[in-house]
Formats: C-alpha cells, structure tokens, sequence
C-alpha cells in the first residue's frame, strides 16, 4: 500500500475516533473534569485527523502529477 493511501485511511481513523470522543459526553455544568478532557481530546484528535487526512490527498495529488 503507498504511503498517500495509509496516511488518508489514518487521518480518517482519527477524526472517526474524534468524532466518538466528543460526541459520546454530554457536558453539564456539573461535568466531570475527567469527561472534559476527553471531549477536548476528541476535537484535537478529530482536527489533526483532518489535517492528516489533507496531507494523505497533496501527497496522492503530487504523486500523480509526477506520473502523468
């Protein structure tokens, strides 16, 4: 498998684990503390997802380039 390709299935894993983190708690005001660090954990895991997932599609896009 090329590296584009295992860099995009990555970045999609991540903003899919993302995704859970941060929408399986519900935040109250009385949340525990231990549950706010996972929500935040589920958007920085889901945005540097999306980040990797963009690099895993310019280096697919690079590539391409270079073999047409």
């Amino acid at each position: 498998m090329k590296s584009e390709a295992v860099t995009i299935v990555a970045g999609s894993i991540m903003v899919t684990i993302g995704l859970i983190l941060f929408y399986s708690i519900q935040i109250n005001h009385d949340t525990e503390p231990i549950h706010l660090m996972l929500n935040h954990a589920g958007t920085f895991v889901g945005l540097l997802g999306v980040g990797v997932s963009i690099a895993g599609v310019l280096l697919y896009l690079f590539n391409y380039g270079r073999n047409v």
